[in-house]
């Protein structure tokens, strides 16, 4: 995990490093990076909806096949 560095405010960071421990994370690193993953997810996941509806509208209007 060497790599790039983000800066983080102080506050936010401390408060990442206390729930990752809670949770069982190895590191605030791990946490981060699986919060990140998690949420890029959702997002492709609701994007890959909406435009499989989309399609399906335009389909169903006559305008693709």
């Amino acid at each position: 995990m060497f790599g790039s560095k983000v800066k983080i405010d102080k506050d936010l960071l401390k408060r990442a490093q206390e729930y990752a421990s809670r949770k069982g994370y190895p590191s605030v690193e791990e946490f981060i990076s699986h919060v990140l993953e998690k949420e890029m997810r959702e997002e492709e996941a609701e994007s890959g909806e909406s435009q499989e509806e989309l399609k399906k509208k335009l389909q169903g209007l006559g305008y693709i096949s």
